[in-house]
């Protein structure tokens, strides 16, 4: 084996072992960008949310009638706070059925399908006002969604489902949730699998870029799923960072030389 190949050898180790720059690792990238045009980037992704086929509502019917009100509501196991656990919400909430309709008792089948939080208030307060309750001002409704639950795959510190209990999640606080994304995850095509009446598609954003802001994925939806990627570092078992690589380097540096006294002595 002579210099020549020796230094071939070299060269392809080096780009082999080459560590992740922080490009790699920064969100939203190193370019200036107006601020104000980023904010209207995320107002104008921050359309309300329409309910889906498996979505759990939260229904909560309040008024000075609390007889009445014990009719429609089932009965919520509630910390010391007043509020009801996770496992609570599961049993006693209303799930949207395939056909897009949530079985409030007394009240029957509401179809809720792709209606907004705001909507499904004012279709069962106006079915309460018609039916049973006499005086607008008596009356109260709260809909929410019983907590934003979504699945966080790959290169993440921690992997599993979770569950937020917002309005809103952006996708930098779902990885969050997760111990965010490691040294090796890909920043740059981040997965997001999201279900659909038809079936399931799967979308990309780059978090590396400004224009993750104008993404419509953006905000995560209920039942989303994010997978991380592993950068080629990973797949290549090479150093992630400068003193990783370097010693890499050094491993196979001191093998080729090895390899090469062999060779002459031969």
């Amino acid at each position: 084996m002579n210099w020549k190949a020796s230094i071939s050898i070299l060269a392809i180790i080096f780009s082999l072992t080459s560590c992740v720059t922080n490009k790699e690792l920064t969100y939203f990238g190193e370019k200036e960008t107006d601020e104000a045009l980023i904010e209207q980037s995320i107002r104008m992704n921050e359309k309300p949310y329409r309910v889906q086929v498996g979505d759990l509502l939260s229904i909560s019917i309040k008024s000075t009638d609390k007889r009445l009100v014990a009719m429609f509501q089932p009965v919520a196991a509630e910390n010391a706070a007043g509020i009801q656990s996770e496992q609570s919400l599961y049993y006693n909430g209303f799930t949207v059925s395939k056909h897009g309709n949530i079985e409030i008792p007394i009240l029957g089948k509401m179809n809720v399908l792709a209606y907004t939080l705001d909507e499904i208030e004012e279709s069962v307060k106006k079915k309460l006002l018609d039916e049973y309750f006499n005086k607008a001002e008596d009356l109260f409704i709260v809909v929410k969604l019983a907590g934003l639950r979504f699945t966080v795959t790959g290169e993440v510190v921690n992997t599993g489902i979770y569950t937020l209990f917002q309005d809103r999640v952006n996708i930098i606080e779902a990885l969050a949730s997760a111990g965010d994304i490691t040294t090796v995850g890909n920043r740059k095509d981040v997965l997001i699998i999201r279900q659909y009446p038809q079936g399931q598609k799967i979308h990309h954003i780059d978090l590396t870029s400004v224009d993750a802001f104008d993404s419509p994925y953006y905000y995560i939806q209920p039942n989303d799923m994010i997978y991380v990627k592993p950068l080629k570092q990973k797949s290549l078992g090479t150093g992630t960072t400068l003193v990783q690589s370097i010693t890499t380097v050094v491993t196979v540096l001191s093998l080729v030389t090895s390899v090469l006294v062999l060779s002459r002595n031969l």
